[in-house]
């Protein structure tokens, strides 16, 4: 029969790692990549949080109006400047207030153009 000669192996020295200068930056740069591709998408795309890029109305370019219940700026638009198309006073209105979208609420208060404001007056 065979015979089974058993051994013990030695224990081995724990190696330390070794980072040479070279793979510390490396190791470095690794790291802070994700961190720099973040900032650059950040700055990007943070252009786009501004409100506007037009400049403010100067004082007294405007007037207010309250929008009353059941009111729409097509009815504001058709109350403020009855002989000009209501689309492009909406779109002035809509421009100088900065809103989001033609949809307002009651006893919301809205700048109108001055130009409207004196025909309406008229």
């Amino acid at each position: 029969m065979n015979s089974i000669t058993t051994t013990t192996a030695r224990p081995v020295a724990g190696t330390r790692l070794r980072i040479t200068s070279r793979g510390r930056r490396v190791l470095a740069t690794v790291a802070a990549l994700p961190a720099v591709v973040a900032l650059g998408v950040g700055i990007v795309s943070g252009g786009g949080a501004l409100a506007s890029g037009d400049a403010g109305a100067p004082a007294g370019s405007f007037e207010k109006v309250t929008v009353l219940p059941g009111d729409s700026l097509w009815t504001i638009a058709q109350d403020v400047a009855p002989d000009r198309d209501p689309r492009d006073v909406i779109d002035d209105i809509v421009r100088l207030n900065a809103l989001p979208s033609s949809v307002v609420d009651a006893g919301q208060s809205l700048a109108i153009p001055a130009a409207y404001a004196v025909q309406a007056a008229e």
